[in-house]
């Protein structure tokens, strides 16, 4: 691996900053999981897609550049440090959208890719049940074939920006006498067919940023199959490698964590503060770590770019970043002392960053897309050859 980047890439990492701090909103949005912040954080995705920067690393005729993965870690990089919006269709642009590239038909790209890149269609992922938990395999919602169509009838729940989403991709159980992994099928649902009901859920910061979601003989076209009939668990698998690899969590999130948390170092010092060895330790840990997994995730993306494939390693990767978006955000409360627990708004708040809201977000890392107790199995069992117990 070159440790070097190109005179291309540093190019293309110099526009992209330059447009951001040229088009970033100055104003403080509501958060994306509120109704009005959702439509909100729409419009910025519209404003991404008509410079170019909505999906950089897709195909120019899906509203991309065609860059490198290189090039789009180093876009992931300048958009968190930018600190520009959160983008609210990361389940359709980041977990669908490369699941339909290697699995969708044409007449699928061509329906979905684009909608997805401007934000006109925003989608939430329609995975767990209330009794599957991490146990996908386990799951009951059925969909019937009936012609045309398929009949669903079920119960998803905590399903991402599933209170406001346009689509739904859901895995479910096309052949109802199946077990586990048999019998499951992948299928692309409108948030407004008739036969759905949403139940907003409250996340523990009080925004609805998931839903309950009901299917009652709910119909959806066969021409929203993905992949074939009963090959589900496969096309899901391509969706979870992007959810705990390199698509979800690049490495810019965590760097640019790092970063504030050493700028708030920095401050408390200017400030007089004492800080104590063992946690001026834990700051360097989380600022070494945020750069080694930069640098592990840039030999993978090289890997990628050579024809390797992304198997297992999504696991230990998944459970690197979790717990390291943890550590970064316990660390600075620690910093913060009593001041940690004020919200950004607060009036002795230190509002470069809300620190406790990221901290109350990174408890989810461990549990969402597959708990780090299913991927240290996964570990286990695929990586180090262990036997099942």
């Amino acid at each position: 691996m070159d440790l070097a980047f190109s005179t291309s890439e540093i190019e293309f990492r110099d526009e992209i900053r330059t447009w951001l701090n040229e088009h970033k909103p100055s104003e403080k949005w509501l958060p994306m999981d509120t109704e009005i912040g959702f439509e909100q954080h729409r419009t910025w995705e519209h404003e991404l897609f008509e410079s170019k920067w909505s999906v950089p690393n897709w195909p120019n005729e899906y509203g991309g550049r065609n860059c490198s993965l290189i090039e789009w870690l180093l876009f992931e990089e300048e958009y968190y440090l930018s600190r520009a919006p959160g983008r609210v269709n990361t389940n359709g642009i980041t977990l669908l959208g490369p699941t339909l590239f290697e699995w969708g038909t044409q007449d699928q790209k061509d329906r979905f890719l684009l909608p997805m890149a401007q934000g006109k269609e925003i989608w939430a992922q329609g995975w767990s049940e209330p009794n599957t938990g991490s146990d996908l395999a386990s799951l009951s919602t059925t969909a019937i074939k009936d012609g045309e169509n398929y009949i669903l009838n079920g119960q998803k729940t905590w399903c991402s920006r599933g209170a406001w989403a346009d689509w739904i991709f859901c895995i479910v159980r096309t052949d109802p006498e199946s077990q586990r992994h048999s019998g499951l099928s992948y299928l692309l649902v409108p948030a407004d067919a008739p036969g759905i009901t949403r139940r907003p859920v409250s996340r523990i910061d009080g925004e609805p940023a998931f839903a309950e979601i009901f299917f009652d003989d709910c119909q959806v076209s066969t021409e929203n199959l993905l992949g074939g009939e009963g090959e589900g668990w496969k096309v899901a698998m391509a969706t979870a490698s992007s959810e705990r690899g390199l698509n979800l969590r690049a490495p810019g999130r965590f760097l640019a964590a790092a970063n504030q948390l050493v700028n708030l170092y920095k401050r408390l010092i200017r400030e007089n503060r004492k800080i104590p060895p063992e946690l001026f330790n834990k700051i360097i840990d989380g600022y070494t770590a945020a750069q080694a997994y930069r640098w592990q995730v840039f030999s993978k993306a090289s890997s990628l770019m050579h024809g390797e494939t992304m198997g297992a390693e999504a696991s230990y990767m998944k459970i690197f970043w979790s717990e390291l978006d943890v550590d970064l955000h316990a660390t600075a409360l620690e910093l913060l002392a009593e001041r940690g627990e004020l919200l950004a708004s607060a009036p002795d708040a230190i509002a470069e960053y809300d620190w406790m809201s990221g901290y109350l977000f990174s408890l989810s890392g461990p549990i969402y897309a597959g708990t780090n107790e299913i991927q240290r199995n996964i570990i286990a069992e695929r990586v180090l050859g262990l036997p099942r117990k």
